[in-house]
Protein backbone atom coordinates (compact mmCIF):
# COMPACT_ATOMS: atom_id res chain seq x y z
CA UNK A 1 0.00 0.00 0.00
CA UNK A 2 3.00 2.45 0.62
CA UNK A 3 4.85 1.27 -2.11
CA UNK A 4 1.53 2.26 -4.45
CA UNK A 5 0.90 5.73 -2.42
CA UNK A 6 4.96 6.79 -3.62
CA UNK A 7 4.68 5.36 -6.97
CA UNK A 8 1.15 7.68 -7.34
CA UNK A 9 3.26 10.68 -5.39
CA UNK A 10 5.89 10.36 -7.86
CA UNK A 11 3.03 10.14 -10.94
CA UNK A 12 2.07 13.45 -9.94
CA UNK A 13 4.83 14.61 -8.97
CA UNK A 14 6.00 14.36 -12.47
CA UNK A 15 2.61 15.79 -14.16
CA UNK A 16 2.88 19.03 -11.90
CA UNK A 17 6.52 19.69 -12.58
CA UNK A 18 5.48 19.53 -16.24
CA UNK A 19 2.57 21.69 -16.37
CA UNK A 20 4.46 23.93 -14.39
CA UNK A 21 6.88 23.72 -17.27
CA UNK A 22 4.30 24.08 -19.94
CA UNK A 23 2.92 27.17 -18.39
CA UNK A 24 5.74 28.88 -18.17
CA UNK A 25 6.02 31.25 -20.51
CA UNK A 26 9.40 31.05 -22.77
CA UNK A 27 9.89 34.69 -22.25
CA UNK A 28 10.45 34.29 -18.68
CA UNK A 29 12.91 31.98 -18.93
CA UNK A 30 15.35 34.42 -20.39
CA UNK A 31 17.40 37.06 -18.99
CA UNK A 32 17.40 40.23 -20.11
CA UNK A 33 20.35 40.07 -22.52
CA UNK A 34 18.94 36.36 -23.89
CA UNK A 35 15.26 38.66 -24.55
CA UNK A 36 16.73 41.22 -26.09
CA UNK A 37 18.98 39.30 -28.43
CA UNK A 38 16.32 37.38 -29.62
CA UNK A 39 13.71 40.02 -29.89
CA UNK A 40 16.14 42.12 -32.19
CA UNK A 41 16.90 38.95 -33.96
CA UNK A 42 12.59 38.47 -34.53
CA UNK A 43 12.84 42.19 -35.48
CA UNK A 44 15.32 42.01 -38.31
CA UNK A 45 13.50 38.77 -39.05
CA UNK A 46 10.43 40.82 -39.60
CA UNK A 47 11.81 43.05 -41.75
CA UNK A 48 13.83 40.85 -43.86
CA UNK A 49 10.45 39.07 -45.15
CA UNK A 50 8.58 42.40 -45.40
CA UNK A 51 11.23 44.19 -47.46
CA UNK A 52 10.67 40.80 -49.99
CA UNK A 53 7.15 41.94 -50.41
CA UNK A 54 5.19 44.14 -52.88
CA UNK A 55 3.64 46.19 -50.00
CA UNK A 56 7.48 47.31 -48.94
CA UNK A 57 8.31 47.81 -52.88
CA UNK A 58 5.33 50.13 -53.28
CA UNK A 59 6.17 52.04 -49.83
CA UNK A 60 9.43 52.31 -50.72
CA UNK A 61 8.77 53.51 -54.55
CA UNK A 62 6.72 56.29 -53.17
CA UNK A 63 9.45 57.83 -51.31
CA UNK A 64 10.14 59.94 -54.37
CA UNK A 65 7.27 60.20 -56.97
CA UNK A 66 8.21 62.76 -59.77
CA UNK A 67 6.93 66.10 -59.54
CA UNK A 68 3.47 66.40 -61.56
CA UNK A 69 2.42 68.97 -63.72
CA UNK A 70 -0.40 69.80 -60.80
CA UNK A 71 2.33 69.85 -57.78
CA UNK A 72 1.83 73.12 -57.35
CA UNK A 73 -1.97 73.11 -57.29
CA UNK A 74 -3.82 73.24 -53.83
CA UNK A 75 -7.08 71.16 -53.75
CA UNK A 76 -9.47 72.94 -51.85
CA UNK A 77 -12.80 70.79 -52.18
CA UNK A 78 -14.87 68.12 -50.72
CA UNK A 79 -14.66 64.64 -51.95
CA UNK A 80 -16.93 61.39 -50.27
CA UNK A 81 -16.28 58.25 -51.34
CA UNK A 82 -20.27 58.19 -52.76
CA UNK A 83 -19.20 61.04 -55.09
CA UNK A 84 -16.55 58.50 -56.75
CA UNK A 85 -18.08 54.88 -55.96
CA UNK A 86 -18.11 52.91 -58.47
CA UNK A 87 -15.61 50.44 -61.07
CA UNK A 88 -13.01 52.11 -62.75
CA UNK A 89 -10.36 51.01 -65.39
CA UNK A 90 -7.36 53.18 -66.43
CA UNK A 91 -8.37 53.90 -70.00
CA UNK A 92 -7.27 57.43 -70.69
CA UNK A 93 -9.36 59.92 -72.90
CA UNK A 94 -7.11 62.87 -74.47
CA UNK A 95 -10.08 63.72 -77.43
CA UNK A 96 -12.99 64.93 -74.78
CA UNK A 97 -10.99 67.68 -72.71
CA UNK A 98 -12.10 69.36 -69.81
CA UNK A 99 -12.21 72.34 -68.57
CA UNK A 100 -10.43 72.02 -65.76
CA UNK A 101 -6.82 73.16 -66.21
CA UNK A 102 -5.23 70.48 -64.35
CA UNK A 103 -6.94 67.11 -65.27
CA UNK A 104 -7.99 68.20 -69.01
CA UNK A 105 -8.78 64.87 -69.91
CA UNK A 106 -10.01 61.81 -68.02
CA UNK A 107 -7.79 59.06 -66.87
CA UNK A 108 -10.22 56.19 -65.85
CA UNK A 109 -13.24 55.04 -67.23
CA UNK A 110 -16.11 53.83 -64.93
CA UNK A 111 -17.15 50.42 -66.15
CA UNK A 112 -19.13 49.52 -63.34
CA UNK A 113 -21.37 50.27 -60.08
CA UNK A 114 -20.08 49.36 -56.51
CA UNK A 115 -20.45 51.23 -52.99
CA UNK A 116 -16.42 51.08 -52.76
CA UNK A 117 -14.08 52.99 -55.58
CA UNK A 118 -12.75 50.19 -57.22
CA UNK A 119 -9.38 51.11 -59.56
CA UNK A 120 -7.73 49.00 -61.97
CA UNK A 121 -4.78 50.09 -63.85
CA UNK A 122 -1.23 48.99 -64.49
CA UNK A 123 1.68 48.49 -61.87
CA UNK A 124 3.78 50.10 -63.53
CA UNK A 125 1.58 53.36 -62.27
CA UNK A 126 1.71 52.23 -59.04
CA UNK A 127 5.28 51.56 -58.41
CA UNK A 128 6.60 54.31 -60.98
CA UNK A 129 3.89 57.13 -59.90
CA UNK A 130 6.09 59.20 -62.54
CA UNK A 131 4.01 57.44 -65.45
CA UNK A 132 0.81 58.41 -63.77
CA UNK A 133 1.21 62.10 -62.64
CA UNK A 134 2.60 62.63 -66.59
CA UNK A 135 0.54 60.76 -69.05
CA UNK A 136 2.25 60.73 -72.51
CA UNK A 137 0.29 59.83 -75.74
CA UNK A 138 3.38 57.58 -76.65
CA UNK A 139 3.23 55.55 -73.31
CA UNK A 140 2.57 51.97 -74.51
CA UNK A 141 -0.52 50.15 -73.57
CA UNK A 142 -0.44 48.34 -70.28
CA UNK A 143 -2.53 45.44 -68.66
CA UNK A 144 -4.77 46.93 -65.93
CA UNK A 145 -3.21 44.05 -63.18
CA UNK A 146 -3.27 46.37 -60.18
CA UNK A 147 -6.52 47.42 -57.87
CA UNK A 148 -7.06 49.62 -55.60
CA UNK A 149 -10.27 48.80 -53.75
CA UNK A 150 -11.19 51.45 -51.09
CA UNK A 151 -13.92 51.22 -48.46
CA UNK A 152 -13.66 54.15 -46.76
CA UNK A 153 -12.45 57.40 -48.72
CA UNK A 154 -13.01 61.40 -48.13
CA UNK A 155 -10.65 64.09 -48.72
CA UNK A 156 -11.67 67.44 -47.04
CA UNK A 157 -9.47 70.50 -46.98
CA UNK A 158 -9.35 74.29 -47.30
CA UNK A 159 -7.14 77.62 -47.36
CA UNK A 160 -7.89 77.96 -43.51
CA UNK A 161 -5.58 74.60 -42.92
CA UNK A 162 -8.37 72.86 -42.47
CA UNK A 163 -8.18 69.02 -42.94
CA UNK A 164 -10.47 65.85 -42.37
CA UNK A 165 -9.06 62.71 -44.18
CA UNK A 166 -9.82 59.10 -44.27
CA UNK A 167 -8.86 56.20 -46.11
CA UNK A 168 -9.30 52.50 -46.01
CA UNK A 169 -7.85 50.59 -49.23
CA UNK A 170 -7.39 46.82 -49.73
CA UNK A 171 -4.75 46.52 -52.48
CA UNK A 172 -4.10 43.09 -55.26
CA UNK A 173 -1.33 42.78 -57.73
CA UNK A 174 -2.86 40.15 -60.50
CA UNK A 175 -5.41 39.03 -58.08
CA UNK A 176 -2.90 38.42 -55.08
CA UNK A 177 -3.38 40.34 -51.87
CA UNK A 178 -0.72 42.52 -51.00
CA UNK A 179 -2.09 44.22 -48.22
CA UNK A 180 -3.80 47.16 -47.29
CA UNK A 181 -3.62 50.86 -46.17
CA UNK A 182 -6.02 52.43 -42.96
CA UNK A 183 -5.10 56.26 -42.89
CA UNK A 184 -6.86 58.65 -40.56
CA UNK A 185 -6.04 62.43 -40.55
CA UNK A 186 -7.19 65.63 -39.40
CA UNK A 187 -6.02 68.95 -38.50
CA UNK A 188 -7.10 72.66 -37.66
CA UNK A 189 -4.50 74.35 -37.88
CA UNK A 190 -0.61 74.03 -37.73
CA UNK A 191 -0.65 73.63 -33.89
CA UNK A 192 -3.53 71.11 -33.98
CA UNK A 193 -3.14 68.25 -36.21
CA UNK A 194 -3.25 64.11 -35.41
CA UNK A 195 -2.52 61.18 -37.96
CA UNK A 196 -2.56 57.70 -37.78
CA UNK A 197 -1.30 55.84 -40.65
CA UNK A 198 -1.37 51.54 -40.69
CA UNK A 199 -0.26 49.34 -43.52
CA UNK A 200 -0.83 45.47 -43.40
CA UNK A 201 1.60 43.15 -45.18
CA UNK A 202 0.64 40.09 -45.84
CA UNK A 203 2.10 37.23 -43.32
CA UNK A 204 0.29 38.88 -40.53
CA UNK A 205 3.18 41.72 -40.17
CA UNK A 206 1.63 45.66 -39.54
CA UNK A 207 3.47 48.95 -39.62
CA UNK A 208 1.94 51.67 -38.32
CA UNK A 209 2.76 55.43 -36.83
CA UNK A 210 1.00 58.19 -34.89
CA UNK A 211 1.50 61.80 -34.18
CA UNK A 212 -0.78 64.36 -32.81
CA UNK A 213 0.96 68.50 -32.38
CA UNK A 214 -0.43 70.92 -30.12
CA UNK A 215 1.19 72.04 -26.58
CA UNK A 216 1.88 67.81 -25.96
CA UNK A 217 3.24 66.71 -29.03
CA UNK A 218 3.41 63.12 -29.22
CA UNK A 219 4.31 60.34 -32.12
CA UNK A 220 4.33 56.36 -32.05
CA UNK A 221 6.06 53.88 -34.08
CA UNK A 222 5.14 50.34 -34.31
CA UNK A 223 6.04 47.10 -35.74
CA UNK A 224 3.41 44.49 -35.11
CA UNK A 225 3.15 40.68 -35.74
CA UNK A 226 -0.13 39.14 -35.61
CA UNK A 227 -1.05 42.18 -33.52
CA UNK A 228 1.60 41.53 -31.06
CA UNK A 229 4.64 44.28 -30.65
CA UNK A 230 7.84 43.69 -31.59
CA UNK A 231 9.06 47.13 -31.87
CA UNK A 232 7.15 50.07 -30.59
CA UNK A 233 8.65 53.63 -29.60
CA UNK A 234 6.85 56.85 -28.38
CA UNK A 235 7.80 59.88 -27.71
CA UNK A 236 6.08 62.42 -25.79
CA UNK A 237 7.48 66.43 -26.10
CA UNK A 238 5.53 69.64 -24.15
CA UNK A 239 5.82 72.87 -25.87
CA UNK A 240 5.82 74.59 -29.16
CA UNK A 241 8.36 74.92 -32.52
CA UNK A 242 11.87 75.55 -30.55
CA UNK A 243 11.15 75.68 -27.45
CA UNK A 244 9.88 71.79 -27.27
CA UNK A 245 11.26 69.66 -24.54
CA UNK A 246 11.11 65.49 -24.33
CA UNK A 247 8.95 64.72 -21.53
CA UNK A 248 8.67 60.90 -21.97
CA UNK A 249 10.17 57.73 -24.03
CA UNK A 250 9.31 54.80 -24.20
CA UNK A 251 10.87 51.44 -26.28
CA UNK A 252 9.63 48.42 -26.43
CA UNK A 253 11.59 45.30 -27.74
CA UNK A 254 9.60 42.47 -27.66
CA UNK A 255 8.80 41.91 -23.78
CA UNK A 256 11.50 44.63 -23.22
CA UNK A 257 10.32 48.37 -22.18
CA UNK A 258 13.03 50.89 -22.30
CA UNK A 259 11.39 54.11 -20.37
CA UNK A 260 12.55 57.75 -19.52
CA UNK A 261 10.45 60.31 -18.40
CA UNK A 262 11.15 63.85 -16.50
CA UNK A 263 10.37 62.57 -13.27
CA UNK A 264 12.50 59.31 -13.95
CA UNK A 265 16.24 60.06 -12.36
CA UNK A 266 17.24 57.27 -14.33
CA UNK A 267 16.26 55.46 -17.65
CA UNK A 268 14.27 52.64 -15.94
CA UNK A 269 14.41 48.90 -18.14
CA UNK A 270 11.75 46.11 -17.76
CA UNK A 271 11.54 42.71 -18.11
CA UNK A 272 8.05 41.52 -18.24
CA UNK A 273 6.87 44.25 -15.84
CA UNK A 274 9.54 43.58 -13.51
CA UNK A 275 11.77 47.01 -13.05
CA UNK A 276 15.50 45.40 -13.45
CA UNK A 277 17.74 46.47 -10.85
CA UNK A 278 21.28 45.96 -11.86
CA UNK A 279 20.88 46.57 -15.27
CA UNK A 280 20.95 49.92 -17.23
CA UNK A 281 20.57 51.73 -20.12
CA UNK A 282 21.70 55.26 -21.64
CA UNK A 283 20.08 57.04 -24.39
CA UNK A 284 22.19 59.26 -26.54
CA UNK A 285 20.94 61.79 -29.00
CA UNK A 286 22.55 64.76 -31.25
CA UNK A 287 19.11 66.49 -30.83
CA UNK A 288 16.77 66.61 -28.35
CA UNK A 289 13.90 66.88 -30.97
CA UNK A 290 14.88 63.90 -32.65
CA UNK A 291 13.60 61.48 -30.73
CA UNK A 292 13.41 58.07 -32.48
CA UNK A 293 16.30 55.11 -32.88
CA UNK A 294 15.16 55.41 -36.35
CA UNK A 295 17.01 58.32 -36.98
CA UNK A 296 19.71 60.22 -34.63
CA UNK A 297 18.84 58.27 -31.14
CA UNK A 298 20.93 55.54 -29.77
CA UNK A 299 20.60 53.40 -26.85
CA UNK A 300 22.93 51.64 -24.88
CA UNK A 301 22.41 48.62 -23.24
CA UNK A 302 24.23 47.35 -20.32
CA UNK A 303 23.15 43.84 -19.15
CA UNK A 304 23.15 42.08 -15.21
CA UNK A 305 26.77 40.27 -16.21
CA UNK A 306 28.69 43.62 -16.77
CA UNK A 307 28.75 43.55 -20.89
CA UNK A 308 27.10 46.10 -23.35
CA UNK A 309 25.40 46.31 -26.73
CA UNK A 310 24.27 49.34 -29.03
CA UNK A 311 20.46 48.58 -29.49
CA UNK A 312 21.30 50.05 -33.06
CA UNK A 313 23.80 47.41 -33.73
CA UNK A 314 21.86 44.98 -32.51
CA UNK A 315 18.91 45.52 -35.32
CA UNK A 316 21.37 47.57 -37.58
CA UNK A 317 20.66 45.47 -40.65
CA UNK A 318 16.87 46.47 -40.60
CA UNK A 319 17.45 50.04 -39.86
CA UNK A 320 17.63 51.05 -43.60
CA UNK A 321 14.29 49.46 -44.40
CA UNK A 322 12.50 50.86 -40.91
CA UNK A 323 13.41 54.80 -41.90
CA UNK A 324 11.45 53.95 -45.48
CA UNK A 325 8.74 52.53 -44.17
CA UNK A 326 8.70 55.39 -41.04
CA UNK A 327 9.27 58.00 -43.70
CA UNK A 328 6.90 57.15 -46.23
CA UNK A 329 3.46 56.46 -43.78
CA UNK A 330 4.09 59.50 -42.02
CA UNK A 331 3.89 61.61 -45.12
CA UNK A 332 1.32 59.92 -46.68
CA UNK A 333 3.20 59.40 -49.99
CA UNK A 334 1.21 56.55 -51.27
CA UNK A 335 -2.13 58.18 -50.40
CA UNK A 336 -1.38 61.66 -51.74
CA UNK A 337 0.46 60.93 -54.62
CA UNK A 338 -1.65 57.91 -55.83
CA UNK A 339 -4.92 57.39 -54.72
CA UNK A 340 -5.82 60.97 -54.20
CA UNK A 341 -5.15 62.27 -57.45
CA UNK A 342 -6.87 58.86 -58.95
CA UNK A 343 -9.91 60.11 -57.04
CA UNK A 344 -8.97 63.81 -57.49
CA UNK A 345 -9.21 62.85 -61.20
CA UNK A 346 -12.44 61.22 -61.42
CA UNK A 347 -14.28 63.38 -59.16
CA UNK A 348 -13.61 66.65 -61.51
CA UNK A 349 -14.07 64.53 -65.17
CA UNK A 350 -17.46 63.16 -63.07
CA UNK A 351 -19.17 66.55 -62.97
Amino acid sequence: MKRNIVVIGIVFGIIGWSCSKIETPQSQQLGLKQSIEKSTADINTAISKISQTEGYQLLSSSINPAARDASAVVFKDSITLGLIAGIYDYQPDTINLHRNLYYPFRLFKKTGTSDKMIVNLPQRLIFHPRYLHNYSLSDSVQKNDFTISASDYHLYYNSRNNLDYKLTADLTLKTVDIGSFDITESSSSFNDQSNSSNYTFTGGYTIGTTWQTGDTTKSTFALLKDNSALLKETTVFIGTDFHKRERQYDLTIGNVDIKRGSGIDSIQVYLDGVLQKTAGAKITDNSDTTGTICKKRDILLTFDDGTTAKLSTLIGPALTQLKTLISSLHDMYFAENVVDYIAINIFFNSR
